[in-house]
């Protein structure tokens, strides 16, 4: 598979990380810091968000566009919350409806919809050990099927709860982190080219790849290699 298309416009959000100078000159992340909420969101729905949504929210604010269909990715979603509420049954404490909704795979696109009133279409995928690039291939889906002219991608994941093992895979994102791009097949960006290729390597899951993927879009690099044991994807800077 080959395919070519333009990243139109990027932003992403880490903790203490919030402009492209900052990616360029990162070394270590702000513990404990929290994403800023953008003035779109209304007041009723700022309480709803836990840090991973208000990554999203601050990243994808900055490329929103009620007239793109969105592609959420992320491996792992509100897992946390998961373990959160599972501890409170095994208690004995009961469980809010609320709590539920706000912890399932698709709670932040759902947040999003509500946020900014958003009525095209929404894709929320979970891509395992495929990590970034199943997004991409479902939004360029999108575009060649000329459903829309451009699409918005928001990549995000957190640190996973210590409950869960992450030895021996790497799968375990070193920080909060939101990815938002705005693609489409032609126009003004940067110019990129997506390859499938056969090689076997281990760059690490989803989580992982977002941090990989931002630091190719600063560097001079023009090429980024990413895959697991089954094949591997290429993006190279046309």
């Amino acid at each position: 598979m080959t395919a070519e298309f333009v990243v139109r416009n990027w932003n992403a959000w880490a903790p203490g990380i919030s402009s492209r100078e900052d990616w360029l000159k990162f070394q270590v992340f702000a513990e404990q810091q929290k994403a800023a909420i953008p003035a779109a969101v209304p007041k009723t729905l700022q309480r709803r968000l836990s840090p991973l949504a208000r990554a999203v929210f601050n990243a994808a604010d900055g490329c929103v566009d009620n007239a793109l269909p969105i592609v959420f990715s992320s491996a792992h979603g509100e897992v946390n919350k998961s373990l959160e509420m599972l501890k409170s049954m095994q208690k004995g404490e009961e469980v809010s409806p609320t709590a539920f909704s706000l912890s399932v795979h698709n709670a932040i696109s759902g947040l999003f919809s509500m946020a900014y009133d958003y009525h095209r279409e929404i894709t929320v995928i979970a891509p395992g050990q495929d990590g970034i690039a199943p997004a991409f291939i479902e939004a360029l889906g999108i575009l060649q099927e000329g459903r829309a002219e451009q699409v918005l991608i928001v990549f995000y994941d957190e640190p996973l709860s210590d409950f869960y093992p992450s030895l021996p895979f790497a799968l375990n994102a070193p920080a909060v982190c939101a990815l938002a791009l705005k693609i489409s097949l032609t126009g003004s960006g940067l110019p990129l080219q997506l390859n499938r290729t056969s090689a076997h390597r281990d760059d690490g899951e989803h989580a992982l790849q977002i941090f990989s993927f931002i630091e190719f879009l600063v560097a001079d690099e023009q090429s980024l290699v990413l895959g697991n044991h089954r094949h591997s994807w290429e993006w190279f800077k046309k």
